[in-house]
Protein backbone atom coordinates (compact mmCIF):
# COMPACT_ATOMS: atom_id res chain seq x y z
CA UNK A 1 0.00 0.00 0.00
CA UNK A 2 1.31 3.71 -1.24
CA UNK A 3 2.21 5.63 2.10
CA UNK A 4 1.25 9.74 2.31
CA UNK A 5 3.56 12.01 3.80
CA UNK A 6 1.20 13.35 6.76
CA UNK A 7 0.43 16.88 6.25
CA UNK A 8 -0.63 19.67 8.25
CA UNK A 9 -4.25 19.32 7.02
CA UNK A 10 -3.93 15.08 7.06
CA UNK A 11 -7.39 13.51 8.93
CA UNK A 12 -6.21 9.92 9.88
CA UNK A 13 -8.65 7.13 11.20
CA UNK A 14 -10.45 7.84 14.39
CA UNK A 15 -13.69 7.52 15.76
CA UNK A 16 -14.58 11.10 16.51
CA UNK A 17 -17.97 12.70 17.90
CA UNK A 18 -19.09 16.03 19.13
CA UNK A 19 -19.41 15.94 23.43
CA UNK A 20 -21.05 18.32 26.16
CA UNK A 21 -19.38 18.77 29.15
CA UNK A 22 -21.58 19.95 31.88
CA UNK A 23 -20.37 22.25 34.68
CA UNK A 24 -20.54 21.61 38.48
CA UNK A 25 -21.72 25.45 38.34
CA UNK A 26 -24.25 24.26 35.43
CA UNK A 27 -22.94 24.96 32.13
CA UNK A 28 -22.93 22.96 28.87
CA UNK A 29 -19.40 23.32 27.35
CA UNK A 30 -18.60 22.47 23.50
CA UNK A 31 -16.51 19.72 22.48
CA UNK A 32 -14.90 16.76 20.53
CA UNK A 33 -13.69 13.12 21.58
CA UNK A 34 -11.22 11.78 19.58
CA UNK A 35 -10.80 7.67 19.97
CA UNK A 36 -8.26 5.58 17.87
CA UNK A 37 -10.98 3.79 15.50
CA UNK A 38 -10.24 -0.42 15.92
CA UNK A 39 -7.94 -0.58 18.86
CA UNK A 40 -8.06 0.77 22.76
CA UNK A 41 -6.85 4.26 24.03
CA UNK A 42 -3.70 3.04 25.71
CA UNK A 43 -3.37 7.32 27.32
CA UNK A 44 -5.59 10.57 26.93
CA UNK A 45 -5.09 14.03 26.53
CA UNK A 46 -7.23 16.58 27.80
CA UNK A 47 -6.57 19.81 26.06
CA UNK A 48 -6.76 23.53 27.58
CA UNK A 49 -6.73 25.79 24.78
CA UNK A 50 -4.82 29.10 24.46
CA UNK A 51 -6.18 32.47 25.68
CA UNK A 52 -9.79 32.58 24.13
CA UNK A 53 -9.92 36.42 24.44
CA UNK A 54 -7.48 36.38 21.93
CA UNK A 55 -8.70 33.37 19.37
CA UNK A 56 -7.70 30.38 21.64
CA UNK A 57 -10.12 27.67 21.52
CA UNK A 58 -10.49 23.83 20.73
CA UNK A 59 -9.33 24.59 17.49
CA UNK A 60 -6.23 26.05 17.78
CA UNK A 61 -4.02 24.30 15.50
CA UNK A 62 -1.94 21.99 17.63
CA UNK A 63 -4.84 20.65 19.13
CA UNK A 64 -6.91 20.28 15.63
CA UNK A 65 -4.05 18.71 14.50
CA UNK A 66 -3.66 16.49 17.53
CA UNK A 67 -7.32 14.83 17.52
CA UNK A 68 -6.41 14.25 13.43
CA UNK A 69 -3.45 12.18 14.19
CA UNK A 70 -2.71 11.11 17.58
CA UNK A 71 -5.72 8.89 17.96
CA UNK A 72 -3.79 6.74 14.76
CA UNK A 73 -0.53 6.80 15.54
CA UNK A 74 -0.36 6.74 19.03
CA UNK A 75 -3.10 5.11 20.33
CA UNK A 76 -4.23 8.30 22.32
CA UNK A 77 -8.07 9.48 23.06
CA UNK A 78 -7.75 13.42 22.48
CA UNK A 79 -10.19 15.34 24.32
CA UNK A 80 -10.75 18.82 22.88
CA UNK A 81 -13.59 21.71 24.27
CA UNK A 82 -14.32 25.08 24.43
CA UNK A 83 -13.86 26.62 28.12
CA UNK A 84 -16.89 29.04 29.41
CA UNK A 85 -17.69 31.35 26.39
CA UNK A 86 -15.53 30.23 24.02
CA UNK A 87 -16.69 29.40 20.78
CA UNK A 88 -15.56 27.81 17.37
CA UNK A 89 -16.29 26.22 14.90
CA UNK A 90 -18.17 23.03 17.14
CA UNK A 91 -19.79 25.84 18.83
CA UNK A 92 -20.20 28.37 21.84
CA UNK A 93 -19.84 26.92 25.04
CA UNK A 94 -21.96 28.52 27.60
CA UNK A 95 -21.20 31.21 30.36
CA UNK A 96 -18.54 33.91 30.15
CA UNK A 97 -14.91 33.98 30.14
CA UNK A 98 -13.71 34.40 33.94
CA UNK A 99 -9.71 35.01 33.86
CA UNK A 100 -8.92 31.06 34.64
CA UNK A 101 -11.25 31.21 37.83
CA UNK A 102 -14.35 29.86 37.20
CA UNK A 103 -12.59 27.88 34.37
CA UNK A 104 -11.57 25.35 37.18
CA UNK A 105 -15.21 23.89 36.76
CA UNK A 106 -14.28 23.73 32.63
CA UNK A 107 -11.24 21.65 33.66
CA UNK A 108 -13.18 19.01 36.56
CA UNK A 109 -15.76 18.85 34.14
CA UNK A 110 -13.77 17.13 31.40
CA UNK A 111 -11.48 15.11 33.91
CA UNK A 112 -14.74 14.20 35.14
CA UNK A 113 -16.07 13.01 31.45
CA UNK A 114 -12.94 11.50 30.82
CA UNK A 115 -13.63 8.79 34.18
CA UNK A 116 -17.16 8.58 32.86
CA UNK A 117 -16.08 7.45 29.58
CA UNK A 118 -13.54 4.65 31.23
CA UNK A 119 -10.87 6.47 29.23
CA UNK A 120 -7.47 5.62 30.80
CA UNK A 121 -4.31 7.35 31.92
CA UNK A 122 -5.39 10.87 31.43
CA UNK A 123 -3.03 13.42 31.18
CA UNK A 124 -3.37 17.28 31.03
CA UNK A 125 -1.88 19.01 28.23
CA UNK A 126 -2.50 23.22 28.65
CA UNK A 127 -1.34 25.51 25.65
CA UNK A 128 -0.21 29.12 27.34
CA UNK A 129 -3.71 30.19 28.84
CA UNK A 130 -4.60 26.81 29.33
CA UNK A 131 -1.12 25.80 30.61
CA UNK A 132 -1.69 28.08 33.42
CA UNK A 133 -4.94 26.70 33.94
CA UNK A 134 -3.56 22.98 34.23
CA UNK A 135 -1.36 24.57 37.07
CA UNK A 136 -3.84 25.92 39.25
CA UNK A 137 -6.39 23.77 38.76
CA UNK A 138 -5.18 20.29 37.62
CA UNK A 139 -4.59 18.18 40.41
CA UNK A 140 -7.76 16.51 39.97
CA UNK A 141 -8.57 12.50 40.36
CA UNK A 142 -6.81 10.42 37.93
CA UNK A 143 -4.89 13.36 36.34
CA UNK A 144 -1.62 11.28 35.54
CA UNK A 145 0.27 14.29 34.86
CA UNK A 146 0.87 17.51 32.69
CA UNK A 147 2.49 18.64 29.76
CA UNK A 148 2.63 22.67 29.21
CA UNK A 149 3.18 24.47 25.96
CA UNK A 150 4.49 27.94 25.77
CA UNK A 151 3.56 28.70 29.88
CA UNK A 152 2.89 32.01 30.33
CA UNK A 153 3.19 31.72 34.28
CA UNK A 154 0.93 35.06 34.11
CA UNK A 155 -2.09 33.57 36.65
CA UNK A 156 -0.06 30.68 37.82
CA UNK A 157 2.13 31.46 41.25
CA UNK A 158 4.70 30.33 42.98
CA UNK A 159 2.18 28.65 45.39
CA UNK A 160 0.88 26.51 42.33
CA UNK A 161 4.36 25.55 41.45
CA UNK A 162 4.61 23.92 45.54
CA UNK A 163 1.82 22.34 44.95
CA UNK A 164 2.81 20.24 41.85
CA UNK A 165 6.01 19.73 43.72
CA UNK A 166 4.50 18.34 46.74
CA UNK A 167 2.07 16.35 44.98
CA UNK A 168 5.01 14.64 42.55
CA UNK A 169 2.86 13.87 39.75
CA UNK A 170 4.68 14.51 36.49
CA UNK A 171 5.36 18.07 35.13
CA UNK A 172 6.86 19.24 31.78
CA UNK A 173 6.84 22.68 29.92
CA UNK A 174 7.39 22.76 26.88
CA UNK A 175 9.11 25.83 26.28
CA UNK A 176 9.81 28.20 22.43
CA UNK A 177 13.06 29.32 22.36
CA UNK A 178 11.62 32.83 21.25
CA UNK A 179 8.47 33.00 23.18
CA UNK A 180 6.75 36.32 24.11
CA UNK A 181 6.27 35.51 28.25
CA UNK A 182 8.36 33.03 28.97
CA UNK A 183 11.88 31.66 27.52
CA UNK A 184 13.70 29.19 28.54
CA UNK A 185 16.20 30.54 30.95
CA UNK A 186 13.71 31.95 33.19
CA UNK A 187 11.45 29.05 32.69
CA UNK A 188 14.35 26.70 34.04
CA UNK A 189 14.35 29.13 36.85
CA UNK A 190 10.69 29.52 37.61
CA UNK A 191 10.44 25.44 37.95
CA UNK A 192 13.44 24.82 39.31
CA UNK A 193 11.00 25.27 42.38
CA UNK A 194 9.32 21.17 41.66
CA UNK A 195 11.89 18.77 41.69
CA UNK A 196 10.28 16.64 38.83
CA UNK A 197 9.72 18.92 36.14
CA UNK A 198 11.13 19.33 33.09
CA UNK A 199 12.14 22.06 30.88
CA UNK A 200 11.79 21.60 26.84
CA UNK A 201 13.22 23.97 24.79
CA UNK A 202 11.57 24.36 21.23
CA UNK A 203 14.58 25.86 19.15
CA UNK A 204 13.48 28.64 16.87
CA UNK A 205 10.09 28.53 18.04
CA UNK A 206 7.81 31.40 18.98
CA UNK A 207 4.29 31.68 21.44
CA UNK A 208 1.81 30.17 19.20
CA UNK A 209 4.56 27.19 17.33
CA UNK A 210 3.50 27.64 14.11
CA UNK A 211 5.92 25.78 11.97
CA UNK A 212 7.12 23.43 15.11
CA UNK A 213 3.74 21.11 15.54
CA UNK A 214 5.00 17.95 14.77
CA UNK A 215 8.27 18.88 17.49
CA UNK A 216 5.43 19.79 19.93
CA UNK A 217 3.53 16.53 18.98
CA UNK A 218 6.32 14.52 19.91
CA UNK A 219 7.34 15.85 23.13
CA UNK A 220 3.89 15.31 24.18
CA UNK A 221 3.87 12.00 23.34
CA UNK A 222 7.18 11.08 24.97
CA UNK A 223 5.31 11.83 28.20
CA UNK A 224 1.62 10.66 27.98
CA UNK A 225 2.85 7.56 25.70
CA UNK A 226 6.33 6.54 25.18
CA UNK A 227 5.25 3.78 23.39
CA UNK A 228 4.21 5.33 20.54
CA UNK A 229 7.61 7.09 20.04
CA UNK A 230 8.76 8.13 17.41
CA UNK A 231 5.50 9.30 15.70
CA UNK A 232 4.65 8.41 12.30
CA UNK A 233 5.37 11.03 9.62
CA UNK A 234 3.88 9.07 6.86
CA UNK A 235 0.36 6.89 6.67
CA UNK A 236 -0.91 4.76 4.36
CA UNK A 237 -3.53 6.40 2.54
CA UNK A 238 -3.99 9.75 4.01
CA UNK A 239 -6.69 11.49 3.59
CA UNK A 240 -6.25 15.19 3.10
CA UNK A 241 -8.76 18.04 3.92
CA UNK A 242 -10.60 19.32 0.54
Amino acid sequence: MTSQLIRGTTILPADRRPVTLHTADGLALVGELARPEHLPARATMVCLHPLPTHGGMMDSHLFRKAAYRLPATAQIAVLRFNTRGTGSDAGTSEGTFDEGNAERHDLAAAVDFVATEGLPAPWLVGWSFGADLALRHGLLGDVVGAVLVSPPLRSATDADLDRWADDGRPLTAVVPELDDYLRPPEARHRFARVPQAEVVEIAGGKHLLVGRTETVHDEIVKRVRPEACPLAREWPAARPVG
